[in-house]
């Protein structure tokens, strides 16, 4: 075994920074979630805010009143969907990242946020109720939208019994495209309904309720468990796949779990919260930073702070511009679009 492969095995560097960073998770992201909860129309005290969610939490039920109802029936929720889609978006981006050896990968590479969007379009100008089946319809065609996305990707990629990165890459592109297409299309035949097309394109937590939290936790969680279960090997990918074959990997079994986890767990956020684009590259890159590029203590710390930007993100959204809300996507557009500029610039002249 090589120096270099034995570096992918062994145990996650000594670095105090890494796990300095991945123990400040915790609080950090706890914090947030505090005074997230605690921001909105009626300010709340962070401390009834912390009083009441242990209450809760601690099966003594609530205290009553229109504080505790507004922290745990209204806002908790809210925060909490928040931060379950920004840690699995993160997650996915990182990897989008890794499987691909792309530091410009991210959760919509391969069609799973423009097939979501046509299949959420596609419910909204539709006369089919938006409240029925928990999600709704709106949530539900934008996960069969997502999931179609990414088979007919798979199946256009596929090159017998393997899917080349580069075939995988440009099948998402092509997908996309034409999948935007006819979202653009289903917009302009129903302009009454174009405005919340739009809206829902760019991320919405509004609806967020404790079923949808209920509905969507196993899915999310067995992703999670899948892909953080992955990262050695997903470490060893780095090596090449002719290398990480030498090590016993199996390289087009595992490119496959993980890509299917990863845009299974996706079209389940996008279905739950419309698209919100720039989380699962920019965090990754951003974590990437602080505790290096170990898989092994990069995914868990890029889940926690997936998690803590969304909610800080939506907290922003709602914000900015109060009472009015803005679509969350349009704060993580705000924020990506700048780093996504340097990360370019800085691939261009072949910097880490």
């Amino acid at each position: 075994m090589s120096v270099r492969a034995r570096l992918v095995f062994a145990r996650p560097a000594a670095r105090p920074a890494a796990h300095l960073v991945l123990a400040a998770g915790i609080p950090v992201l706890v914090a947030a979630v505090i005074i997230a909860t605690s921001v909105g129309a009626v300010s709340i005290p962070q401390t009834t805010v912390a009083a009441t969610i242990l209450r809760h939490l601690a099966g003594q039920g609530g205290a009553g009143g229109p504080a505790d109802t507004i922290v745990w029936d209204v806002r908790l929720p809210r925060v909490l969907l928040a931060g379950m889609v920004g840690g699995t978006l993160a997650l996915s981006g990182a990897t989008y990242q890794s499987v691909f050896r792309n530091p410009l990968a991210d959760p919509y590479l391969i069609g799973v946020a423009s097939g979501a969007g046509l299949g959420a379009a596609i419910a909204i100008v539709s006369p089919l109720p938006l409240d029925y089946y928990g999600f709704g319809y709106v949530a539900l065609f934008a996960f069969v939208g997502a999931l179609a996305a990414v088979a007919l990707t798979y199946e256009l990629a596929r090159s017998g019994r393997t899917v080349p990165t580069a075939n995988h890459v440009l099948a998402g592109v092509a997908v996309s495209a034409a999948a935007t297409a006819a979202t653009t299309l289903v917009m302009m035949l129903n302009e009454a309904r174009a405005f919340v097309v739009f809206s829902w394109l760019y991320g919405d937590f509004t609806t967020s309720s404790w079923e949808k939290l209920r509905l969507a936790s196993p899915y999310v969680g067995v992703s999670w468990v899948v892909l953080l279960l992955c990262t050695h090997r997903l470490n060893a990918l780095q090596l090449g796949d002719d290398e990480a074959a030498t090590l016993g990997i199996r390289v087009e079994r595992l490119k496959i779990v993980t890509v299917v986890v990863a845009s299974l767990a996706t079209a389940v956020c996008v279905a739950l919260s419309g698209l919100i684009g720039f989380v699962g590259l920019i965090v990754p890159h951003a974590c990437r930073l602080l505790v290096g590029p170990d898989n092994r203590v990069l995914f868990p710390v890029t889940l926690l702070f997936g998690a803590t930007f969304l909610i800080l993100a939506d907290l922003g959204a709602r914000m900015v511009l109060a009472p009015q809300e803005l679509p969350v996507g349009i704060i993580t557009a705000a924020a990506g679009s700048p780093f996504f500029l340097i990360l370019l610039r800085r691939q261009r002249r072949g910097l880490p």
